[in-house]
């Protein structure tokens, strides 16, 4: 890609592999969930595909989303030192106290702003995720598996755009749908991730089908999938989700296209 294809756009998005996305939004550059570690192991996870392009591609970047940094599939080593580099970080509140001073956490339905190049705010919202089973085991902070948060990026004259974190939960999802009505474009974390020795091997994050649902709930007329391929936790890569969303009837919402190819979040 050259540098001239990576030039600021007002409303495009870009996988890279993983959860790692993109988001050239209103004149802003904001990555979601950093990972640019090579391929290998990192403890009882291994990522077996490197990103589609390295960090130092990216060029200046205004804002970086954390879903949460207890997990590397979401924040690895590499993804860290990227967030901890930009100007400004917002994710969970227990991964702010962590991450440092430069980390805002958001706590659900709490907002934050970030001005534009013209002066006007981008808003992000912090909304609710569920890292597993509706009824797994909960932490002594009353999370399932860990502190996690999706996001809605919001501004004038801009599509609203839903990043769901690592969040296995339709009813969650129709939880937001409802708090904030209107939401244009979900880039949904799916791939079924699952980890054996958790829920007894039940995923932690959207498998296919719920993914289809939730764009069904949503009703967003763009649906962005990320987080399925890249590690050998994820169950499920792009074909059963196109299959699934083919299914439902729903197939013309997904984008899923080759890793470091921008989509226009225009429907």
């Amino acid at each position: 890609m050259t540098e001239q294809e990576l030039a600021r756009r007002e409303r495009h998005a870009m996988v890279l592999g993983g959860p790692t996305t993109v988001l050239d939004y209103g004149g802003l550059r904001i990555v979601s969930d950093p990972t640019f570690d090579p391929p290998g192991p990192h403890d009882y996870l291994t990522r077996t595909a490197g990103p589609a392009l390295p960090a130092d591609r990216l060029g200046a970047v205004d804002l970086v989303l954390v879903s949460h940094d207890d997990h590397p599939d979401n924040l690895d080593t590499a993804g860290r030192a990227f967030a901890l580099a930009a100007p400004a970080i917002v994710t969970c509140p227990g991964a702010a106290g962590r991450l440092g001073p430069t980390a805002l956490g958001l706590a659900p339905w709490q907002s934050s702003s970030v001005p534009r190049p013209d002066g006007s705010p981008v808003t992000v919202t912090a909304v609710p995720a569920v890292h597993g089973p509706e009824d797994g085991e909960r932490t002594p902070d009353g999370f399932v598996n860990c502190e996690v948060t999706g996001f809605v990026l919001s501004g004038q004259g801009l599509p609203t755009v839903y990043v769901s974190g690592d969040n296995a939960s339709v009813a969650t999802v129709a939880e937001i749908g409802r708090r904030i009505p209107g939401i244009d474009v979900a880039v949904l974390h799916m791939g079924a991730a699952h980890v054996p020795s958790k829920f007894g091997d039940r995923p932690l994050s959207l498998d296919s089908v719920r993914a289809a649902a939730a764009a069904a709930v949503l009703g967003s007329a763009l649906v962005l999938a990320t987080h399925y391929d890249g590690w050998d936790h994820f169950a499920e890569g792009r074909e059963p989700i196109e299959q699934a969303f083919d299914a439902a009837g729903l197939a013309p919402l997904l984008h899923a296209p080759a890793h470091g190819t921008w989509v226009a979040l225009t429907p």
